[in-house]
């Protein structure tokens, strides 16, 4: 058989199109990811000021709340860009298949706030784990909820019949290897929260490269 490389939403056997199947999540689910997104500015207070404290310094202090902002507006920006090829991929959804959809915005969702922890309390020697543990799992979540439904459509025969099945392999195990990592970075934050931290950059800094085109049977 020839294959062929595509990244434009492809028609099923009966010639109809995918949006017919998953439009209205997509809307769903983009709505969801710009409430997310904003959310995390949001968490960032302004700095109050007293007699003698310069505002310029409190800016300054407010690094550790930057740079998990940069953190979890670009995982989140990852997601919603991942999200909409994926689901290029199947030609049609189920009522379980938009609960795990549901599920795993709502880990997205949750974000902001493991974020602005992290933001207040990274600085503090003696709150630092605790608060780099909980980032980790606030980012280990989504990347099970989007697993789950990645393997609920394989399972349920959702997917285009047509993708060639080392390509659905290749994105299995790329999705499995994600959450092995988060859950290695999210053991090693009890031992070393920096360098729980260090492998959770990495991992989002990976998934800035462009994701691998579906090939299709022809």
């Amino acid at each position: 058989m020839a294959y062929s490389d595509s990244d434009s939403r492809s028609s099923g056997p009966s010639g109809r199109n995918t949006d017919s199947g998953t439009q209205r999540l997509e809307t769903f689910s983009d709505g969801v990811f710009a409430i997310a997104i904003t959310l995390l500015i949001i968490e960032i207070g302004v700095p109050h000021i007293g007699r003698g404290e310069d505002l310029a310094d409190e800016l300054a202090g407010l690094w550790a709340s930057y740079g998990a902002y940069v953190l979890s507006f670009v995982m989140i920006g990852i997601y919603w860009a991942n999200h909409h090829s994926l689901f290029k991929l199947y030609l049609r959804t189920d009522h379980i298949f938009l609960m795990l959809n549901v599920f795993f915005l709502m880990a997205v969702a949750f974000l902001p706030f493991p974020t602005a922890v992290l933001g207040e309390y990274l600085e503090d020697s003696a709150e630092r784990q605790t608060a780099v543990t909980f980032y980790v799992l606030g980012l280990l979540l989504p990347a099970v909820g989007w697993l789950t439904i990645w393997l609920y459509g394989i399972w349920r025969d959702l997917l285009d019949n047509r993708l060639v099945p080392d390509y659905v392999r290749f994105l299995t195990i790329q999705y499995g290897l994600s959450i092995s990592t988060y859950a290695f970075a999210l053991a090693l934050s009890f031992l070393s929260p920096v360098a729980s931290l260090v492998i959770v950059v990495s991992l989002t800094l990976l998934y800035l490269l462009p994701p691998r085109k579906p090939r299709y049977l022809t």
